[in-house]
C-alpha cells in the first residue's frame, strides 16, 4: 500500500463519515455509532478487497458478495456505496424517507449493490452461510464477506450458522466482527459477555484472525491472509471505537442509534469537515 492509496481510502472513510452525520440529521433516526466504527471495512471492502464489483452492473454473477449482518449499520454502507457510484450521492438525501429508496436497514431488492436484505440480528450471517454453499457446490469462484457486531453475538443463529461454515468448509466465506465493545444497552461486558471471543470461534472451526478496524494497513494484512486460508471460514475479529470521528460520540452507547440535535450536529459536521480538509490538504 503506497501513502496515495492509503490518503484516498482514509479520504473516502472520511467522507462517510460526515455524509453519514448528514443522513441521519436530516431524517432524525439512524445509527451513527457502529456504522462510524465500521467506517474504514466498509471502505476497503468496497475499493480493493471484493472483486468484480461493477456499479452498472450490480449484479454480475461472478462479484464477491457481501452481507451487512449488522443491517441497522446503513449509515456507513450507503455513503460507501454512493462513493463507489452504485448510486447518485443526491439520493443519500432521502435516507429513511418515503421519497426515496434507501431504508433504514440494508435493502437488497430497492438498492443497488447490497446483496442481502438485514435487520434483525444473528440472520445476516446465515444468509452470508447460504451464499457461500451455494457457491461451492456451483463450483463459482466469488467469495462472501458478512459483517457483524460484537453485541450481535448474543444471538444463537450466529453460533448455529458457524457451526454449519465449518463443517461444510466454506473457505470462502470471511466474516468480520466488529468489536467496539458497546450495544445498544450499554457495554458488551456487561449486557451478555462474550468474550473470549477468539477462543469461541476458533472452537467452532473457524480460522481466527485479529486487526485494528481503523488501521487500512492492519486491516489489508488480514483480509490477504483471509484468502489464503483453506478448508475452513475465517473470522477477522476487529478491535474498533464505536463513533469514531466524533469526539462526544466515541465509546458512547448513548449513540448506538439516535440523531444529534442542531448544536451536536454542529458541532460533530465541524470535526469531521476538519478532517476531511485535512486529508484532501485544504
Amino acid at each position: 500500500m503506497n501513502q496515495a492509496q492509503l490518503r484516498q481510502w482514509e479520504t473516502i472513510a472520511a467522507r462517510g463519515r460526515l455524509m453519514g452525520l448528514d443522513m441521519v440529521y436530516r431524517c432524525a433516526s439512524g445509527h451513527l455509532g457502529g456504522s462510524f466504527s465500521a467506517m474504514e471495512v466498509f471502505t476497503l471492502l468496497y475499493n480493493k478487497v471484493m472483486r468484480n464489483l461493477d456499479p452498472q452492473n450490480p449484479k454480475d454473477p461472478t462479484r464477491d458478495r457481501f452481507v451487512l449482518s449488522k443491517g441497522h449499520c446503513t449509515p456507513g454502507l450507503y455513503a460507501v456505496l454512493a462513493q463507489r457510484g452504485f448510486f447518485p450521492e443526491t439520493e443519500l438525501c432521502c435516507f429513511r424517507s418515503i421519497d426515496g429508496q434507501l431504508s433504514g436497514h440494508a435493502e437488497m431488492n430497492h438498492v443497488p449493490g447490497v446483496d442481502m436484505s438485514t435487520g434483525s440480528l444473528g440472520q445476516g450471517i446465515s444468509a452470508a452461510v447460504g451464499m457461500a454453499l451455494a457457491g461451492k457446490l456451483d463450483e463459482k469462484s466469488y467469495r462472501v464477506f458478512a459483517l457483524m457486531g460484537d453485541g450481535e453475538m448474543a444471538e444463537g443463529q450466529v453460533w448455529e450458522a458457524a457451526m454449519s461454515a465449518a463443517k461444510y468448509q466454506l473457505d470462502n466465506l470471511c466474516a468480520v466482527v466488529d468489536v467496539n465493545g458497546l450495544q445498544i444497552d450499554g457495554k458488551t461486558a456487561d449486557v451478555m459477555p462474550s468474550e473470549p471471543l477468539d477462543q469461541k470461534w476458533a472452537s467452532f472451526g473457524w480460522h481466527v484472525l485479529k486487526a485494528d478496524g481503523h488501521d487500512f494497513a492492519s486491516l489489508e494484512e488480514a483480509f490477504s491472509e483471509a484468502e489464503t486460508k483453506k478448508d475452513a471460514p475465517t473470522v477477522i475479529l476487529i478491535s474498533t471505537v464505536k463513533g469514531k470521528g466524533v469526539s462526544f460520540m466515541e465509546n458512547n452507547a448513548d449513540w448506538h442509534g439516535k440523531a444529534p440535535n442542531d448544536a451536536q450536529y454542529q458541532q460533530a459536521r465541524v470535526e469531521l469537515v476538519n478532517k476531511l480538509e485535512q486529508l484532501e490538504g485544504k
